[in-house]
């Protein structure tokens, strides 16, 4: 279905300018963003732009069947307006986000704290939520932990074993990686990007290019849309390798978990012979990327590949084999697809639901407009089906990795970085490795960065952790945590 008046239209990696987009009453914005989500659409971004002492309300709807985005904005307010969280859980995390960064207050929000740091008189330590009653105990986890982790503090409220709720706090390391990026590009611009989520820098970078590129009006070209595409899948398989070996080891189940992890390696060896770094960075920038590969680099990245995918399949089929493996993964952790949907859950965590949404489809852009692999889908809802989409889609990206290696396009793969058009709005997708990455830019009068927002797939996907663990024994918060495997960076930016 298309956007509904008043929203302004357009598609993945464009941009229009910021008069364009429809300037609203607060009243009238919240009213139209209902109707749409009522309607079927998908809430990507929900941010505050401030402006004049005051801030504006602007909202980036997705309609994937029809594969458009549509923008609005509303006038500057200030005090608070009616929460969309109580109709639209997926509004949540921004909502919260919108009163700590402006002060505008949700009014209506059911649980209104802040997201990472003191704001607008909200209190220093904010209470969880607690469930009453004489057998209900507390669980408390972090936001230290054991191991090479970052900060996240997980609270459960237990009735003996079973979990009866979870919430989640994040924010531990707030960064400022969005504030620091208004005013440029800057010399540093570049190297923040590539560490929103370092194990996804591929995929951040991308969107960060494709949106500069948008707001200066062209595209980067032929063969480095080819190159990122290629970059992006082989961070894909190395992250949904290692994550089925990790989820094998948190079942003991080591045959998997070991060789998953000497795969993983191999496979970020491969980027590494890409650009010189494991995880991408220095590859993917603004105009096109900054290495190519030449015949015998080619040649070489595609014997590697076969041979990781051939010991990637054997592990793997170790792991489905085994009932014990099965036993721990089936009916664990599970997430309706209602509820999927409800939250607005994106990338494996939402097609492990049965949901089919992935942007290399629904909103393709760069080289997937000509090389797709078909979505991974998978309808369990738990443990058994996050990793099961996970090794769909190692054989699909690997397959579309092997055609794309053998008919590279001609070309240069780099021009000049754009220079961004003043007052433009520009919207970024990238599907990564967890899920949808997305990009909004907006610039001033003489083409700067004003505005910049981020939203990592982790932060659409954290509420579907908590909605898992529901009914849960506590004992089974390792591996439905792996399962999803989400991001306290993407979030603390």
């Amino acid at each position: 279905m298309n956007a509904a008046q008043p929203f302004a239209q357009l598609t993945n990696a464009t941009a229009l300018p910021w008069p364009q987009v429809p300037d609203l009453p607060v009243s009238r914005l919240l009213e139209a963003t209902a109707a749409e989500l009522d309607r079927g659409a998908r809430l990507c971004a929900w941010f505050g732009v401030p402006e004049d002492g005051a801030t504006r309300l602007a909202a980036v709807l997705a309609y994937d069947a029809d594969n458009v985005l549509a923008v609005a904005r509303s006038h500057p307010t200030s005090g608070s307006y009616p929460s969309l969280t109580p109709a639209h859980p997926q509004a949540h995390l921004f909502e919260r986000e919108i009163w700590e960064q402006h002060g505008l207050k949700p009014e209506g929000h059911p649980w209104l704290k802040p997201m990472r740091a003191l704001r607008g008189g909200a209190p220093a330590n904010a209470e969880f939520f607690r469930v009453e009653g004489r057998e209900v105990h507390e669980v408390a986890v972090g936001p230290v932990h054991a191991g090479v982790i970052e900060p996240g503090h997980f609270r459960f409220q237990c009735s003996g074993e079973e979990v009866l709720h979870l919430e989640i706090a994040l924010g531990y390391q707030h960064r400022g990686i969005e504030g620091a990026l208004a005013g440029g590009p800057h010399r540093a611009t570049q190297v923040q990007v590539e560490a929103i989520a370092g194990d996804s820098t591929v995929g951040h970078a991308t969107a960060f290019a494709s949106a500069m590129e948008a707001l200066g009006g062209g595209e980067a070209p032929l063969r480095a849309q080819w190159l990122r595409l290629i970059a992006l899948e082989l961070e894909r398989l190395a992250n949904h390798t290692g994550d089925i070996g990790a989820l094998a080891g948190d079942v003991a189940f080591l045959p998997s978990a070991s060789a998953c992890g000497r795969i993983r390696g191999d496979l970020l060896n491969l980027t590494a012979l890409v650009c010189g770094n494991r995880f991408g960075r220095g590859l993917v920038a603004p105009g096109g990327c900054r290495h190519d590969l030449d015949t015998a680099r080619l040649a070489e990245i595609g014997e590697r590949l076969d041979r990781a995918l051939a010991d990637a399949e054997q592990a793997c089929t170790w792991l489905w084999d085994a009932a014990s493996v099965r036993s721990r993964f089936e009916s664990t952790g599970t997430v309706s697809s209602k509820q999927a949907n409800d939250l607005g859950l994106v990338g494996l965590a939402a097609r492990a639901c049965g949901l089919v949404r992935d942007v290399r489809y629904d909103h393709a852009a760069g080289w997937h407009r000509f090389a797709q692999a078909p979505v991974a889908v998978w309808p369990s809802g738990d443990v058994f089906g996050r990793a099961r989409v996970r090794w769909l889609e190692i054989q699909r990206s690997g397959q579309m990795v092997r055609e794309q290696l053998a008919g590279p396009p001609e070309g240069g793969v780099r021009d000049a970085a754009p220079e961004a058009a003043p007052d433009m709005l520009a919207v970024a997708l990238v599907e990564g490795w967890r899920g949808e990455i997305c990009h909004v830019a907006l610039t001033g009068p003489r083409g700067e960065i004003r505005r910049y927002k981020i939203v990592d797939p982790s932060f659409h996907n954290w509420m579907g952790l908590a909605m898992a663990m529901r009914g849960q024994a506590v004992s089974d918060f390792p591996i439905c945590n792996k399962s999803f495997n989400l991001s306290y960076c993407g979030v603390d930016l």
